[in-house]
């Protein structure tokens, strides 16, 4: 369905397998053809892999972390690409593992075929970098209901994998008596997406509509992918956010450091402390915590855990930040990493990397502050004569 919509909003089946050639894996081909879903007019893309192999492929048999791991570093994709496809196959094979209770090594991704998984997945990303997508945002995940036969029996829907994959996810359930979300189309929404909730505020420019192989006649069985330029931020009311806050005084300050880290790793946006005043003249910490929607309920029960605040609050606000981009440039002393931020269209800071600029100035011998004003000079005036 992914692959489908990605043909649907214009990436060239030509071109897609093209890109495809650059895996090791042969055995397959893609078609696809235009179909009707409930009355939506979309794209279905199938992997078909080919009757006769021989001998068999080696990818065909893949079903082990380290075969499908050797299988992506032999690729000539590019290391970005490479690293995407690496992160969402460790999920994939992690969650397995947990939920069958066998070892990350030996786990078999039993119902999924590996030619078919790997295309899907790298077909995904390369077709995303085709239409120019830097950002990825989902809906609330529809898991569809009933049952589904799998290897080890009938499991319930969502599968065990799927819902491992999904921790943190905002999702639902229909009445489609029918698997809607598989293991491997749950780590690819998880591995490539920055958020799940409304649209952002965006200008579409293109839609593409991917076909799933059932045809239900109450609902069209369809993927959207709406494709666009972000709004600038001075033409929208900013975007929402989660402050989650607890007071405390009666906890080790040392403590403070390894909860910020434990909350940083779980996807808090930003975490500070303020000193306060709190009753009876006590002097206090506020911890704050500012999140996306999905990730607050997992914030929330480790602050729980890893303080000894006994409550806490949590409210949503609007918020406004500059679209940020990090790039190597090359400086009088050597490369250093910069974050470039924009206000629409026009590039309004450079900010070089703090850990670039100490490494630096250890290695010379010079101020840090030094290095930080020569660095930053620099690329600002590069970014003025750009404009």
């Amino acid at each position: 369905m992914c692959l489908g919509a990605l043909v649907d909003a214009g990436v060239s089946l030509e071109r897609l397998r093209k890109g495809l050639n650059k895996i090791p894996i042969r055995g397959y081909e893609l078609r696809a053809k235009r179909v009707k879903r409930a009355g939506f007019a979309a794209t279905k893309v199938d992997v078909i892999q080919r009757a006769k192999s021989s001998p068999p492929q080696a990818e065909q048999r893949a079903k082990i972390w380290e075969d499908i791991e050797k299988i992506i570093h032999k690729s000539s994709f590019a290391e970005k690409v490479k690293r995407r496809g690496l992160s969402i196959f460790e999920r994939l094979f992690r969650a397995e593992a947990k939920v069958h209770g066998e070892s990350f090594e030996k786990v078999h991704l039993h119902e999924l075929g590996a030619i078919d998984c790997i295309i899907d997945v790298f077909g995904t990303i390369i077709g995303l970098e085709m239409l120019g997508v830097e950002k990825v945002y989902s809906s609330p995940v529809n898991l569809g209901g009933g049952s589904v036969k799998v290897r080890h029996g009938i499991l319930p829907v969502p599968a065990p994998a799927t819902s491992e994959i999904l921790k943190g996810i905002s999702v639902y359930s229909s009445d489609t008596p029918f698997e809607l979300t598989t293991p491997t189309g749950a780590a690819l929404l998880k591995g490539l997406s920055s958020g799940f909730g409304s649209i952002p505020s965006m200008t579409i420019e293109k839609i593409g509509i991917g076909a799933g192989s059932k045809n239900f006649k109450d609902r069209p069985n369809v993927l959207r992918l709406f494709v666009g330029e972000e709004l600038a931020e001075s033409s929208r009311g900013g975007e929402e956010a989660i402050v989650i806050e607890a007071n405390i005084d009666d906890m080790n300050p040392q403590v403070y450091e390894y909860v910020m880290e434990r909350l940083f790793n779980t996807g808090a946006l930003d975490v500070f402390l303020t000193q306060v005043l709190m009753k009876k003249g006590r002097p206090g910490i506020k911890l704050t915590v500012l999140c996306d929607e999905a990730k607050r309920e997992r914030l929330i029960n480790l602050i729980l855990k890893e303080t000894t605040t006994i409550g806490l609050r949590f409210y949503t606000v609007k918020r406004r930040v500059l679209r940020r981009e990090i790039k190597k440039v090359h400086t009088d002393f050597g490369k250093v990493r910069v974050k470039f931020s924009k206000l629409g269209n026009e590039m309004v800071k450079a900010t070089p990397e703090y850990e670039d600029c100490k490494r630096i100035a250890k290695k010379l011998n010079i101020p840090l502050i030094e290095v930080l004003k020569r660095v930053q000079g620099l690329e600002v005036s590069r970014v003025r004569a750009k404009n």
